[in-house]
């Protein structure tokens, strides 16, 4: 999870830091389930301009899992009757070698209406422009290290 590197690839969510629960940041950056995960800025539509109003989210590390390649983070900024929500991301090996990206984030609670009325649609052109940021960025880093074949 190299994190420092989104602002060159990423044009969703732009950075995002391990804290406190007070959001300040951690001299140790290192993931671990239970820390809290700062997502600033974010933004919708994604963009690699700066925003005027970018987004925030502030999160719970819920899963880690290194070995299958999956995490997961639960929303800790208001109480879970009016927002909830959860988002889950995974790499899978398929066929050929090639890997696929998953992600889902579920909304629920009183203003999970809301999220999907305004930034709904805002949100899913998010995910897809972060995954083919990372498909790119994986792409160009294999290349780099694929020594060419002579014919």
């Amino acid at each position: 999870m190299d994190w420092k590197s989104y602002k060159e690839w990423n044009p969703f969510v732009r950075d995002q830091r391990i804290t406190d629960a007070r959001k300040n940041h951690l001299p140790d950056e290192t993931p671990r389930e239970g820390c809290y995960l700062y997502i600033q800025p974010v933004h919708i539509p994604p963009s690699f301009d700066n925003q005027w109003f970018p987004g925030s989210a502030f999160e719970r590390i819920t899963a880690l899992d290194h070995e299958n390649y999956r995490t997961a983070w639960v929303n800790v900024e208001m109480p879970h009757w009016l927002l909830t929500a959860e988002r889950w991301q995974a790499l899978v090996a398929v066929e050929g070698g090639k890997t696929r990206y998953e992600t889902i984030e579920v909304f629920g609670g009183l203003l999970a209406y809301l999220v999907r009325a305004f930034v709904g649609n805002g949100l899913k052109k998010g995910f897809i422009a972060m995954a083919e940021g990372l498909k790119s960025r994986a792409e160009e880093r294999y290349e780099g290290h694929v020594s060419p074949t002579t014919s």
